[in-house]
């Protein structure tokens, strides 16, 4: 089993339009509501390709009702943390050329007792059957510190589970004193968490390789169009794959990408290629949907041991 701490979980709206054009009122070709955070996303996508998982979240509001409500219609069996104001709303919204402005809300001001108790609910679902991650994910919101990972990943150790952490800024510079087995940033984040310019699979490897002396066991690094590379004591990998059709949403893809690496092992090419495959499918798909088994393609998938360190990233 997989579970998954998000501490700012979301209602994500998202609204299709033509063009995006400041000042003017603009009709919708389309929308839809789907249950969101990072970690949130994860479980969503493990459950659309029968894998186990739990999410813990934190909930509240009517915002929070309809967030459980969600993800009851999507299977997601959940661990709520009821915390005492309203689950945020983000509204994405997505025009036909690919393109995606996303506004996102800071979420609620948690009280020290509400982050205590969701730490204590996301050691709770390895207490009476095994689990073979903990995966936090996302932002953090008011009142949480940015130890709040590392504070995750020490708890985790503890009860003898692997941990992953796909977040940015302070919180994710903190976690890798504690020592995760995994952490998946992007390209940006990368960038942001080594202070280095990333322009080709040379310098995202070596920023990785960064992250790892500073206490990550391993990094999968999603790098957009240019698929991600993994960088582990065992070795380093890049895959790609060419999408099926035209870009409807990069958002989510990332989250994607994570769950197939969990649902695959954890490690290894192998595991690798499942993330790219699981991320290359959820941009195909509207909103945050996440990719079912016909959606995702594995043989599309290209490995190789020996990354072109001076290819110059899309």
């Amino acid at each position: 089993m997989i579970v998954t701490v998000t501490a700012n979980p979301s209602l994500d709206r998202t609204i299709a339009i033509e063009r995006l054009r400041r000042g003017e009122v603009l009709r919708a070709t389309g929308a839809r509501v789907d249950p969101g955070g990072k970690g949130v996303n994860v479980s969503r996508a493990l459950v659309a390709n029968g894998h186990r998982t739990r999410a813990v979240v934190t909930t509240g509001g009517h915002a929070g009702n309809e967030l459980l409500d969600l993800l009851a219609e999507a299977g997601v069996p959940v661990l709520e943390v009821p915390v005492s104001q309203g689950v945020r709303s983000n509204l994405t919204v997505a025009e036909t050329d690919g393109t995606v402005t996303k506004l996102n809300e800071a979420g609620p001001t948690l009280r020290p007792e509400e982050v205590e108790e969701l730490l204590t609910a996301a050691i709770a679902p390895t207490l009476d059957r095994p689990a073979s991650w903990i995966a936090g994910c996302g932002s953090l919101p008011p009142g949480v510190g940015p130890d709040f990972y590392a504070v995750l990943v020490a708890r985790a150790r503890d009860a003898g589970v692997h941990t992953v952490v796909d977040t940015s800024g302070p919180a994710f510079e903190a976690c890798l004193a504690a020592g995760p087995d995994l952490v998946k940033p992007n390209a940006d984040e990368l960038a942001e968490a080594t202070r280095t310019g990333i322009a080709t699979i040379g310098d995202a490897v070596h920023a990785a390789q960064a992250l790892r002396e500073a206490g990550a066991g391993a990094v999968l690094a999603s790098l957009g169009a240019d698929g991600a590379i993994l960088v582990a004591a065992e070795g380093v990998w890049h895959a790609q794959a060419p999408l099926a059709g035209p870009v409807a949403s990069t958002v989510g893809a990332g989250d994607a990408a994570l769950a197939g690496f969990l649902a695959a092992g954890g490690h290894g090419p192998e595991a690798l290629a499942a993330a790219v495959a699981w991320g290359t499918a959820a941009v195909s798909l509207p909103g945050s949907v996440m990719p079912g088994p016909k959606d995702i393609d594995l043989g599309a998938v290209a490995i190789t041991a020996t990354p072109d360190a001076d290819r110059a990233l899309t």
